[in-house]
């Protein structure tokens, strides 16, 4: 439903041309983009993780577009600096992928050598490491391949159908819901629970889906990208107790710096949005003397984010909004800053 009236609204704002006219109007400084992983297929009918992807042809066709837009694609200092500045200069894009996936290797690192485009790949080190989990992932396969799952939550069962693709989207969002609201303790106690239940071996799952430091090492040479810290385990910090969460950041920072000799300026906040990291989070970045982190609040950048480096907000591209004209509403910062400035 949400995918279908997103679908809609871009195509109404497109039509109307409001996306020309905010960017001629708008006092916006650039734009984030967040991406996950970059595929050429498809999604499956059920794939309640295919708003993280984008195609491999749309990515490219971004990239060019932008820069014909009068965008400029910057890393992530510069994106620092340009917002910093007591004038603003041209308006620039910042491309940024979380979870350092497997398929960012194949098919987005040759798109943006062919393009010369900068970029930042936020790494979680635990999955890195094959000893994370990618649990979401991990959670869309339990319920795709079984007819009907027993949850034992607080001591009880719960059961859900899932023999029909509405019973698997109600589960999976059903489970989603309460996962994210449980300490993470218990989220991860129960992930495990009903992996080793319906037979997904969780670090085989991980290792599929994400690189591992020998592929990384392609990332940390590659002079246009931006090695950023993605925490340990890619937990949600505001669920997390204050020495935890901090920890996560830290010790993220140290890992990357032992394996590739430079300590990462930039931090990615897992998950990102309200439920996942807050002001007690963007401090702990702050102190911790990292120079940008970035959420998944959607917005454009201002001038007045020279005061929240550290909770800088992001617009998520790709999912069902990946036909070549929602570029244009994309990189309209004015769009989804409304209240910023």
């Amino acid at each position: 439903m949400r995918e279908r009236f997103a679908g809609a609204a871009f195509e109404l704002i497109w039509a109307s041309q409001l996306p020309r006219l905010l960017r001629t109007r708008s006092k916006a400084r650039g734009i984030v983009f967040a991406m996950n992983r970059v595929l050429p297929d498809d999604p499956a009918d059920f794939a309640p993780n295919a708003g993280l992807v984008i195609k491999p042809d749309v990515l490219e066709f971004t990239i060019v577009r932008v820069r014909q837009l009068g965008f400029d694609i910057v890393d992530l200092d510069e994106a620092a600096r340009r917002i910093e500045m007591e004038e603003a200069t041209r308006p620039f894009v910042a491309l940024t992928f979380d979870g350092a996936f497997r398929d960012n290797l194949k098919y987005a690192l040759p798109i943006l050598r062919r393009q010369q485009s900068p970029f930042a790949l936020y790494v979680p080190t635990a999955p890195v490491d094959g000893v994370g989990e990618m649990w979401r992932h991990a959670l869309e396969d339990i319920v795709a391949g079984q007819n009907a799952l027993a949850v034992s939550l607080g001591g009880e069962t719960e059961y859900y159908a899932t023999a029909s693709l509405a019973e698997k989207h109600r589960a999976y969002a059903a489970l989603l819901k309460r996962m994210r609201t449980m300490p993470e303790a218990d989220r991860v106690a129960l992930v495990r629970d009903l992996a080793t239940q319906y037979g997904l071996d969780l670090a085989r799952h991980c290792r599929e889906l994400v690189m591992d430091w020998g592929e990384l090492r392609h990332f940390a040479d590659e002079r246009l990208c931006t090695i950023g810290a993605g925490t340990v385990h890619g937990y949600e910090l505001a669920k997390l107790g204050p020495a935890d969460a901090r920890s996560e950041i830290e010790q993220s920072v140290r890992i990357l710096k032992a394996q590739f000799g430079v300590a990462p300026q930039h931090l990615g906040y897992p998950v990102g949005d309200a439920m996942a990291a807050g002001p007690r989070e963007f401090g702990f970045a702050r102190e911790l003397g990292l120079r940008t982190a970035v959420t998944t609040v959607p917005g454009g950048l201002f001038a007045g984010d020279r005061y929240r480096l550290h909770a800088l907000p992001r617009v998520r591209i790709g999912g069902a909004l990946q036909a070549r004209r929602h570029v244009d509403v994309f990189a309209t910062p004015g769009l989804f800053s409304l209240g910023r400035g």
